[in-house]
């Protein structure tokens, strides 16, 4: 990953900064795995319970933690530090590993996403009419001439 052609972006989920990078070569997201950690668990320490769980992952098999890449992004005191990175789909696997209240939300949507998006696998016309809904939904433009 090109540091350079990275562009950072911070969200907020719930109160809390989750620093996200858009890499323009790969066209992807990556999101800070702490900050994210930190949102969904109920740790007063977001970056022991990262190591505890990136260690327990680790024992399981779980390749997540290979997926992770570090970059350098701006922490709270404004200094420039390594930062453990995943990217979306990576982001979804770790934060079905955390056993948390607070994770169980995003749990639940995508169990649901999922199993909307397998109906649509063994029947197409389900993803045609959701594109078809969302298209509708979508707010236009009003075109005025001049």
């Amino acid at each position: 990953m090109n540091q350079d052609k990275m562009y950072l972006i911070n969200k907020l989920f719930n109160d809390k900064t989750i620093r996200t990078v858009w890499d323009k070569d790969e066209e992807k997201y990556y999101v800070s795995v702490i900050d994210v950690v930190g949102a969904v668990s109920e740790s007063k320490d977001k970056q022991s319970y990262w190591r505890k769980l990136k260690q327990r992952l680790k024992e399981e098999g779980n390749e997540t933690v290979t997926n992770c890449h570090a970059l350098k992004l701006k922490a709270q005191d404004g200094k420039y530090r390594m930062t453990d990175v995943v990217d979306i789909e990576n982001m979804f696997r770790l934060i079905e590993s955390v056993p948390s209240k607070n994770a169980e939300p995003i749990k639940q949507w995508l169990a649901k996403l999922g199993s909307e998006r397998i109906d649509e696998v063994f029947d197409p016309s389900i993803a045609t009419q959701r594109s078809i809904d969302c298209f509708r939904h979508k707010p236009t433009k009003k075109l005025t001439r001049k």
